[in-house]
């Protein structure tokens, strides 16, 4: 009997150890349900929702749980919040909860990190026992967090030789307040005239303080660059009612710098230039002043932006169109590429605005490049081709002089073009099909529309014409053909390239052209081109002869009480042309592209 009492015993101490081993078990891979992390993952989803007055009443101190994360939610303008239970441990009444935060901020930012949820155990009831660092690991008390944003520095934008033409700066807007000025308002208005009635401001103080009295918000009175303010802002600080506002803004360096072209470049390309923005999430105190850096990522600015104006061009031709007294223009084209490198008008072209790219004027005898070019192609005559150069024709009803009834007899084509016989060209075209020249302008880029950024352009008219007066004067450029200097730069380009290069000024920008087009046949170039060099060898344009190989074409435009001077043509990898309007005979156009390549660097792109 007593080895089988033996033996039962032995049996119920496996089957409990059995049990105890089981449950052991069990407990290692289940958290213990007296443990923290149920009430804490109470609080993680009810701070996840935005409900801060439930996560707050889940705290050991709800009042300052609920107000400071109020404020890291106002602070960090944050759209939600992820958070995941990293696990836990506790001893008796305390714990912790590891978390990590993921917070979605504006703009697609993310932030996240991970820290410990302290737990405290009251009466056999978990709650968070709150410090600020349920936050943030390095959130101190009466602390909170906020987001701030770091703006990149604006990028350049500069020309092709790498100068910066616009930067990144600053305008100062001043306005003047009634309302704070008070019983110095009068006072306040004699000191603005007085120091900004040179820079454009008010010019009557009564005037103005009442204007002021009676407006409903401060009053707008004038906007000056940095070296402006700096002349002022001593003189109006600290004065009642004064108000000055500083405005980002590109800025030139030049202001005498193609200062309208610059100004349409910065409209097309501002929003290149701002880059992304970088962030920060700072800790700040009950003051709001700045504790701690928690997370930053920096700024990345935006790469400069650069235009093809070359500025020994520009300043060149600048230069040139500025020692005239009448309405002067310049444009100067890459034929290689299209760039852009110079528009030039003096003061007096601008009263009619962007005239050098948009103004429309007979074109005179430069059209003579598409004419011979219309003529080659429809072998109706070639450089060799003996025509007549009388001193007068009579076409229909009209009668074509040549400029003082010069007369040269019959002389080779080259030679009717090197000087310019109108009568001429009136016969080459009053034979040609009435769409003749406008299909050959169109292949020299004439007459086409171009969509440029930074750049407002119209090339010319040539319209179609079964009238045989209109046909014979449009043959030298009169009649209804216009053309603008930008028009005739891009034929003289085209003749220079072999075909019609698309003009562009911003780098990345892409340039949209319509309107038929065509090739020019090799033919025609290799005929223009020793035509072309024959006006400058030995015709009108000697006087830039020994300017390097200079090709092109004078013409002078006659209309009602005078005559427009122009010379378009090319010297190596630039085109060009000049327009003196209302400046008689075009040797003076000539001369202004002799002082142009006078002002530039030796041999530039010849």
């Amino acid at each position: 009997m007593a080895t089988q009492t033996s033996s039962v015993t032995r049996l119920g101490r496996l089957l409990v150890a059995g049990v105890l081993a089981a449950t052991m078990s069990v407990s290692a891979c289940t958290p213990r349900p007296d443990g923290p992390e149920p009430a804490a993952q109470e609080f993680f989803d009810a701070l996840s929702a935005g409900d801060t007055t439930t996560a707050a009443d889940l705290t050991d101190r709800p009042e300052d749980a609920r107000a400071a994360m109020n404020a890291s939610w106002t602070g960090l303008q944050a759209d939600r919040i992820d958070i995941a239970a990293l696990g836990s441990r506790f001893t008796e009444d305390t714990g912790t909860v590891n978390y990590r935060y993921t917070w979605h901020l504006p703009k697609n930012r993310t932030w996240t990190y991970d820290g410990q949820l302290n737990m405290v155990r009251d009466e056999g009831r978990w709650q968070v026992r709150w410090t600020a660092t349920g936050l943030h690991p390095s959130l101190g008390e009466n602390q909170s967090l906020q987001l701030r944003s770091d703006p990149p520095r604006r990028a350049s934008v500069n020309e092709l030789g790498g100068s910066d033409v616009l930067v990144p700066g600053y305008r100062y807007a001043y306005q003047l307040d009634a309302r704070q000025a008070g019983r110095e308002l009068m006072p306040s208005a004699q000191a603005v005239v007085e120091v900004l009635r040179p820079f454009g401001g008010p010019q009557d103080a009564q005037l103005l303080a009442e204007q002021a009295s009676s407006a409903d918000r401060p009053m707008d009175l004038v906007t000056l660059s940095q070296q402006d303010n700096d002349k002022v802002a001593d003189a109006l600080a600290n004065r009642p009612g004064i108000i000055q506002i500083r405005q980002a803004d590109l800025l030139p360096t030049d202001p005498a710098f193609a200062p309208a072209l610059i100004s349409e470049v910065e409209k097309s390309v501002v929003d290149d230039l701002d880059g992304e923005a970088g962030w920060r999430v700072i800790s700040i105190n009950q003051n709001g002043a700045e504790t701690d850096v928690l997370n930053e990522v920096a700024p990345a600015p935006a790469p400069s932006v650069s235009i093809t104006l070359d500025r020994a061009v520009q300043n060149a031709a600048q230069n040139a169109v500025n020692a005239q007294g009448r309405k002067a223009m310049l444009v100067v084209i890459k034929p290689s590429t299209g760039d852009i490198l110079a528009v030039a008008q003096n003061a007096a072209a601008d009263v009619d605005g962007p005239a050098a790219t948009m103004g429309m004027y007979p074109p005179g005898s430069t059209f003579k490049i598409i004419t011979a070019g219309a003529a080659i192609a429809r072998d109706m005559a070639t450089p060799n081709t003996l025509l007549g150069c009388p001193g007068e024709i009579d076409i229909g009803h009209r009668r074509i002089p040549n400029y003082d009834r010069f007369d040269l007899g019959v002389v080779p084509l080259s030679k009717a073009f090197a000087n310019s016989c109108n009568t001429t060209f009136a016969e080459l075209a009053s034979k040609m099909p009435p769409r003749a020249l406008n299909q050959a302008a169109a292949r020299f880029g004439l007459g086409r529309d171009y969509l440029i950024d930074g750049v407002p352009t119209v090339s010319g008219s040539v319209p179609p014409t079964v009238d045989l007066a209109e046909m014979t004067e449009d043959g030298f450029g009169q009649g209804k053909v216009l053309a603008s200097p930008f028009g005739m730069a891009l034929t003289a380009a085209t003749v220079a390239a072999g075909h019609t290069p698309v003009p562009r000024l911003i780098l990345g920008h892409e340039t949209t052209v319509t309107g038929e087009a065509g090739t020019v046949a090799p033919e025609v170039l290799e005929g223009l081109r020793s035509m072309m060099r024959l006006v400058v060898t030995n015709g009108t344009a000697k006087d830039l002869n020994g300017y390097g190989d200079v090709r092109g074409k004078t013409g002078e435009a006659e209309f009602e009480g005078g005559s427009h001077a122009w010379f378009a043509g090319y010297r190596g990898d630039m085109a060009f042309a000049a327009l003196i309007v209302g400046g008689g005979s075009s040797e003076y156009a000539v001369r202004m592209t002799r002082q142009m390549f006078d002002s530039m660097p030796d041999g530039y792109l010849a």
